[in-house]
């Protein structure tokens, strides 16, 4: 199976409402926000706001992932920041009749015993269970036009190294797994056993919403460019079969790393993903607009609303300036004279490839995957990475695919960084199934 086309990019030119006290009973009134699709990179400053009015009864929301510890110490900071307020929303918005799904992912065992645990599992199967609803969504049709505006592939992390470590000998001592030490939903947050649902299953989520005849979705928790948007409950999902849904866009994080590609801060990161999606996924609103006051900000968010509306405008002042730093699909093998018309020949330095895949379940079940390049692998010239997990060499010139980093018959997001020093563009890598001994 090959790739035809691949994305090609340059990693050193990319920066790339009413209140609570004057809404009518059992109505919510939204302020929801987009963005058009950009045809310019100059274009992407613009905002859309429309109001609409929705009937309480018929509105969820869903906190996603927001864990009592994660392996980041940060985004536990954050989220300590955030999660009284959202504690705030659930609230008022109880009052209101809307309905409250909880999904801390991978946490179920600790509410085995819960009521809105088994108030979820005993909702009545739909009889309109969407196709794929069990699995995680990595992107949507109208996605394929985008730019995805930051470089996750690290993981996102962006703990200070010293304090990381500490953290880690601080998760072992607890008996956590550093990598995994969710085991429940934040304190911060109030689950009420009389009336909320806890799932973190995508189609038990679906009943529920079916059976109450839920129709509006508002998303909230972290990480928004990770699970909130990926999830079986998340964003994609919902968008992607009908709900009318929208992201609370200051009671999110992200995972960010400013080391990494566009090399702006964690906030700056945030916005950007927050604009992707308003642009080519979902609306978003804010948490003002269910308890009043003004919308929450972390502390040290220098970013402003001028730098926010900004995102995808071209950011380098000193090389190449002209060139429009989006990720662009051309035709490869080629050479980046050709690829950029002109603009970037003789450049030298590092270039990305990304594509998004779909591959079939029983590949990732039976199968040993490779990603086959036209360039040794060894040393660090190549880099390459599946759904933001990096793979290691398995021969000279490709990269072991470990199944369970593998969305079985869904989309997987491969990223591919090379070292060019010959002004040549990568040829199309090909994926590979290797027969086991077995067969």
């Amino acid at each position: 199976m090959s790739f035809c086309r691949i994305i090609i990019a340059i990693l050193s030119l990319q920066f790339v409402g009413g209140v609570a006290g004057e809404l009518q009973a059992e109505e919510l009134k939204l302020t929801l926000r987009t963005r058009p699709i950009a045809i310019r990179i100059d274009d992407a400053a613009a905002t859309l706001d429309r109001e609409e009015t929705w009937n309480a009864e018929e509105t969820a929301i869903i906190v996603c992932d927001v864990w009592d510890l994660h392996h980041s110490l940060n985004a536990v900071r954050r989220v300590e920041q955030f999660a009284p307020r959202l504690d705030a929303v659930l609230k008022e918005a109880r009052k209101w009749g809307v309905t409250i799904v909880h999904s801390p992912s991978d946490c179920m065992d600790s509410y085995s015993d819960h009521p809105a645990r088994r108030r979820a599992v005993k909702a009545p199967v739909s009889p309109r269970l969407p196709h794929d609803i069990r699995s995680w969504c990595s992107v949507i049709p109208a996605e394929e036009r985008a730019a995805y505006p930051i470089d996750q592939s690290d993981g996102g992390d962006d703990d200070d190294p010293a304090e990381h470590a500490e953290w880690v000998a601080k998760l072992e001592k607890l008996g956590r797994n550093p990598g995994t030490p969710w085991k429940s939903q934040s304190d911060l947050i109030a689950i009420d056993s009389e009336r909320d649902y806890i799932s973190d299953r995508g189609d038990e989520v679906w009943n529920v919403l079916d059976c109450r005849g839920i129709r509006n979705v508002i998303l909230t928790g972290v990480h928004v460019n990770m699970c909130v948007l990926g999830r079986p409950f998340g964003l994609r999902q919902m968008a992607r079969n009908g709900k009318n849904v929208v992201l609370m866009r200051d009671m999110t994080d992200t995972m960010y790393n400013p080391k990494s590609w566009p090399y702006v801060s964690h906030f700056e990161g945030t916005a950007r993903i927050i604009a992707h999606i308003e642009r080519f996924v979902c609306p978003t609103i804010t948490s003002d607009q269910i308890i009043g006051g003004k919308p929450f900000r972390f502390r040290g968010d220098d970013t402003s609303s001028e730098t926010k509306d900004r995102t995808g405008r071209i950011a380098s002042e000193t090389v190449l300036k002209d060139f429009q730093t989006r990720w662009v699909t051309i035709d490869v093998p080629s050479t980046w004279k050709t690829a950029s018309k002109g603009v970037l020949n003789g450049y030298r330095g590092p270039g990305w490839s990304r594509c998004v895949v779909k591959i079939p379940g029983e590949w990732s079940e039976r199968d040993q995957l490779e990603l086959s390049l036209d360039q040794p692998v060894e040393g660090e010239r190549v880099k390459a990475w599946i759904n933001g997990h990096a793979l290691q060499p398995a021969s000279n010139k490709s990269l072991a695919i470990p199944s369970k980093q593998v969305n079985p018959d869904d989309h997987n997001l491969i990223v591919i960084r090379v070292e060019n020093d010959s002004n040549q563009l990568l040829k199309p890598p090909v994926l590979k199934v290797l027969q086991t001994d077995s067969e």
